[in-house]
């Protein structure tokens, strides 16, 4: 299969959509792309209609460019990871995995626009971020929830007001930032350094005041990021965990036993923020982000010290901690319903606890007069 024709493909598929952010190319089914977080068919004047394996696998193939390195991985690992450029059109984060004796294919749509945090609409806390001198800054959600577009956004506020050196390390680069006030070098996982804990360390003899790790993947990266961190380095990177709480007990657990009172007592002196991100169906169409922010404070710093109590969860302290800016998913999500931004049918579906939502959209009905139960006509026996 030709360059020519794989770009046909990926042509049509994204001009099918205009919200488009990633393609699907599995075998057994048509060309589907996800858009506002559904998948959908697309029709294409070829046959069959359903992929079949060998074409999967010669656009996999191509699409990774015959690279050896990346066939090696594919062949031992069962996935790699890929970048794309549809010349003057897109570019692409490819992940190519195999399904039995099957290749699937899966392309993230790229943004050519690096993102500003106005754009997105970000909560304002998250402004004081890019001013953070030192210490380590969390973004963490599921793969898909927007985690990478909002550090690109707290970057490139970065980028706008300090004049600092800036290594990223990326897997692939995704958001191509200019040099502004600040001096950017991107690197990329496979052709610049072989893996996030040998570019992490290379990185602290290049000079660099801020860092953006990809992905925590491992005990050792975390093990440098936390240096980097105490010794100066303000350091980014991102986790898939589901909320704050569980982000600072995952990274505690990538340690031995013995070793953790030590990472506790390292991780409440670098730790500035945490911040996990979900993808909610947005009213009328499109999706819209939802956050809980965690920030540094004594209570937080202590809770991370000597671990969770009755009375003492992450969960509570963030609940409570309004005043320094920090907010739990459930109270943002009762937010947007609010805002009228989610039906109150998505808002108990991505509740980290139903009945808090449950009771906080019953209180806000309660303020417009509306009624809360469908129960009619209740009396009282006598």
């Amino acid at each position: 299969m030709r360059k020519q024709e794989i770009d046909y493909i990926l042509n049509r598929m994204l001009d099918s959509h205009g919200d488009i952010s990633d393609l699907n190319i599995t075998v057994g089914k048509p060309f589907q792309v996800e858009t506002s977080g559904a998948l959908t068919t697309i029709e294409m004047d070829f046959s069959p209609s359903e992929i079949t394996p060998f074409q999967a696998e010669m656009l996999a193939l191509n699409l990774i460019n015959r690279d050896r390195n990346l066939m090696r991985t594919l062949v031992e690992d069962g996935s790699c990871d890929a970048s794309y450029e549809l010349h003057g059109k897109a570019r692409f984060r490819v992940n190519i995995f195999s399904r039995g004796d099957t290749y699937s294919t899966v392309l993230r749509k790229l943004e050519d626009k690096v993102p500003t945090c106005e754009g997105l609409n970000l909560p304002k806390v998250l402004y004081e971020i890019p001013e953070e001198k030192n210490g380590l800054v969390l973004f963490a959600g599921a793969t898909g929830t927007g985690k990478t577009t909002s550090l690109a956004a707290v970057l490139n506020e970065i980028n706008e007001k300090r004049p600092v050196h800036v290594i990223t390390l990326e897997d692939p680069v995704e958001y191509k930032h200019p040099h502004k006030k600040a001096t950017f070098n991107q690197r990329e996982l496979g052709a610049d350094f072989p893996s996030f804990a040998s570019g992490l360390r290379a990185a602290l003899r290049q000079a660099p005041k801020v860092i953006l790790v990809g992905e925590m993947r491992d005990r050792e990266t975390m093990e440098i990021g936390l240096g980097a961190a105490e010794t100066g380095h303000l350091v980014f990177s991102s986790l898939h965990t589901v909320n704050a709480g569980q982000t600072i007990n995952r990274i505690i657990g990538m340690f031995p036993q013995e070793e953790e009172t030590q990472i506790r007592a390292r991780l409440a002196d670098t730790i500035r923020w945490v911040i996990c991100q979900r993808l909610l169906p947005r009213v009328g169409g499109g999706r819209v982000a939802a956050f809980e922010i965690l920030k540094t404070n004594l209570r937080i710093k202590d809770t991370i010290l000597n671990g969770e109590k009755e009375g003492k969860t992450f969960p509570e302290i963030i609940e409570a901690g309004h005043a320094f800016g920090m907010v739990t998913f459930d109270q943002y999500i009762i937010g947007l319903y609010q805002d009228g931004a989610i039906t109150e049918e998505t808002a108990l579906s991505y509740a980290t606890t139903k009945g808090v939502v449950g009771r906080g959209i019953d209180s806000i009905k309660s303020e417009k007069g509306e009624t809360t139960t469908e129960i009619e006509n209740l009396e009282v026996e006598w």
